[in-house]
C-alpha cells in the first residue's frame, strides 16, 4: 500500500496552499525518501503545488571531474548552491505570465538537466527537497530564508541505508561498491545534515509500517 499524509499535515499543506506563493522545504539525509514524499504532498494537491528538487543543481561530471570532486559526489560542494538560491529568489518574485524553468537530476544518466521543469506563477506551493536546505555554509545559507517552512524527515537508519544501498546498486554499483560508498560519502553527509535538524519547523517521520507519514517532536 502507497503512503499517505497524517490530516495534520494535509491541514497545513491545505493552509500553506491557500494563499499567495509560498516555499516549503523537505530536507532530509540521503535515503530518507524525501523526493517520494515531495511528490506525494503535489499529488494530494494537485495543480495547487509542484516539486522542484535541489539535486538538479548538481555539477556536471565533466565539472567534478575537473574540480577532482568526483569521488565524493553528492558532498555540499558538488552543487551549485548559489543558483539553487538564485531560482528559490525567482520563485519568490515571480510574475503573473513568467515561467520558470528549473533543472531536473536524471538518476539514470548521473547529470542534471537544465530547463526541465517548468513552474508555473498560477501554482501557489512550491515544494523543494533536498540534503543541504538548512546549511548554514559552503554557499547554502540564503536557503532556509527563502523558504516560508522545512520539514526535516526522518526514517529508521536501517530502512534509509537500506535504500540507499538499493539505489547504488540499481545504477551499477555492486554490493561492496554501494557499501563503500555509503560509508565513505553518504553517512557523513548524514551527519552533517543531522546537526542542523532543529532548524526544521516541523519534523515529519514514517508510521504505522511505513504506510503514514506524520508530524514527530522527535
Amino acid at each position: 500500500m502507497a503512503p499517505w499524509l497524517h490530516p495534520a499535515l494535509v491541514e497545513r499543506l491545505q493552509l500553506l496552499a491557500s494563499g499567495p506563493r509560498r516555499l516549503l522545504g523537505v530536507v532530509g539525509p540521503p535515503g530518507a525518501g524525501k523526493s517520494t514524499l515531495a511528490h506525494l504532498i503535489a499529488h494530494s494537491l494537485g495543480t495547487q503545488a509542484q516539486t522542484v528538487p535541489m539535486d538538479g543543481f548538481h555539477l556536471a561530471q565533466v565539472e567534478l571531474e575537473r574540480l577532482g570532486r568526483a569521488h565524493r559526489k553528492g558532498a555540499p560542494d558538488t552543487f551549485d548552491a548559489t543558483g539553487y538560491a538564485a531560482l528559490l529568489r525567482r520563485l519568490r518574485t515571480q510574475a503573473n505570465d513568467e515561467v520558470v524553468y528549473a533543472p531536473d537530476f536524471r538518476r539514470d544518466m548521473e547529470e542534471p538537466v537544465a530547463g526541465a521543469l517548468p513552474l508555473f506563477a498560477s501554482t501557489p506551493l512550491i515544494v523543494t527537497e533536498g540534503n543541504y536546505l538548512l546549511l548554514p555554509d559552503d554557499g547554502w545559507a540564503p536557503v532556509a530564508s527563502l523558504l516560508d517552512e522545512v520539514w526535516y524527515l526522518q526514517v529508521d537508519p536501517a530502512l534509509r541505508l537500506d535504500r540507499l544501498a538499493q539505489r547504488h546498486q540499481q545504477f551499477g554499483r555492486s554490493r561492496e561498491q554501494a557499501l563503500a560508498w555509503i560509508a565513505a560519502t553518504d553517512e557523513p553527509n548524514t551527519r552533517r545534515i543531522e546537526a542542523y535538524r532543529h532548524k526544521a519547523q516541523h519534523q515529519v517521520t514514517l508510521e504505522d509500517g511505513g504506510s503514514c507519514y506524520v508530524f514527530s517532536n522527535d
